[in-house]
């Protein structure tokens, strides 16, 4: 019997240094695709076509020699920083052990190349003392001891599968901002899995969506957020607005559509050809404005009514009934001048028609 596809059709090319983000819901196939690219799938799963490091296909090695592939030329840091410690044995002697199982140098040399590794990775031995055992350490202290015991190596490429989806939130950005910067340090190849559209769009060089086994998109993050190229990625890469209706004309690279619930607006045809066909049209929250001396000529407007208005800090986010429908978004910064919407207002919204893309429905 056939058996089931985890993914397919992956096509990628990363170039030395740089970082590929892969993002998508839990069972997209984004895991596997990192698992893959290490030789290191689940029993029973075997990949197919090639995956090639510097020319070598790496299908074509034994498990000894992608054990030496792995052990030299491909680190992996996964979402569980156990996953890789030994809770048995100090911080040290595990980095230790990583540095003489993989290079030829005496103990004496390679404890101090583990002192310096771990302060290279936040964990200078003064503060954090190299007999220290797992336990003992906090959830991004033990990701920075497992980042450590891949980079002692200087590997070509770094895989990270998840790796701070178990950290809170103010952690999270300060792992990001030092992963970054360990990036630009060490000029390495990054593939980095996750299911955080944030930090996919922030980590990357360019970011590849899937779903369902396949790559939706594969684009650097501001095209990725500011053009996708078809419903799915728009709705799953950050906060979006979708209006359903009908294309009624195109023309000079815009299209009409005559919407479902009342009201014909312009829009940039995407993934539509002809009138007639149905459409999802996407519209971000900061594009739309609602300040009459702030929307720029050739707006297209609609008629709106405030329904919940949510103040976050750095940022307004007011939630309206558009058109038939009861959660469209629009976003405004808490400026001294900006106006603070109240529930029940009835208000006009624009948008231009070059922010309003027509997508598959």
């Amino acid at each position: 019997s056939q058996g089931v596809r985890a993914a397919r059709d992956v096509n990628f090319t990363i170039q030395p240094g740089r970082t590929l983000g892969i993002v998508g819901e839990s069972g997209s196939g984004k895991s596997m695709t990192a698992l893959a690219i290490m030789g290191l799938l689940p029993a029973g799963m075997r990949p197919s076509g090639q995956i090639q490091l510097d020319g070598r296909d790496m299908l074509s090695l034994s498990e000894r020699e992608m054990c030496r592939l792995r052990g030299n030329d491909i680190g992996m840091i996964f979402q569980e920083p156990m996953t890789a410690l030994n809770p048995l044995k100090t911080i040290g002697d595990q980095v230790l052990e990583t540095i003489l199982i993989h290079t030829e140098t005496s103990k004496a040399a390679a404890r101090l190349r583990a002192a310096e590794v771990l302060m290279r990775v936040g964990l200078p031995p003064e503060k954090y003392s190299l007999s220290r055992y797992p336990h003992q350490l906090s959830g991004g202290q033990r990701q920075r001891v497992a980042m450590g015991r891949a980079i002692v190596r200087d590997p070509a490429v770094f895989l990270f599968d998840e790796p701070l989806s178990n950290l809170d939130a103010k952690l999270r950005v300060k792992m990001r901002t030092e992963i970054k910067a360990l990036h630009q340090k060490l000029k390495t190849t990054i593939v980095y899995v996750t299911h955080d559209q944030t930090e996919a769009l922030t980590m990357s060089d360019r970011v590849a969506v899937f779903e369902n086994g396949r790559i939706q998109q594969l684009a650097p993050p501001d095209l990725l957020y500011e053009e996708p190229e078809n419903s799915f990625v728009a709705q799953f890469i950050g906060e979006n607005n979708t209006l359903e209706g009908v294309v009624t004309e195109i023309k000079g690279g815009t299209c009409l559509v005559q919407l479902d619930g009342g009201g014909l607006i312009e829009a940039k045809p995407i993934n539509v050809t002809r009138a007639g066909e149905r459409t999802r049209v996407s519209i971000r929250p900061e594009r739309v404005e609602f300040n009459k001396d702030r929307m720029q000529e050739g707006a297209h407007t609609l008629k709106a009514e405030v329904l919940e208005f949510v103040y976050m800090g750095d940022i307004f986010r007011t939630r309206l009934r558009v058109a038939g429908t009861d959660n469209f978004i629009i976003k405004t910064r808490n400026a001294p001048d900006q106006v603070r919407l109240k529930p029940g207002q009835q208000i006009e919204i624009g948008w231009l028609a070059e922010d309003c893309r027509a997508l598959d429905a």
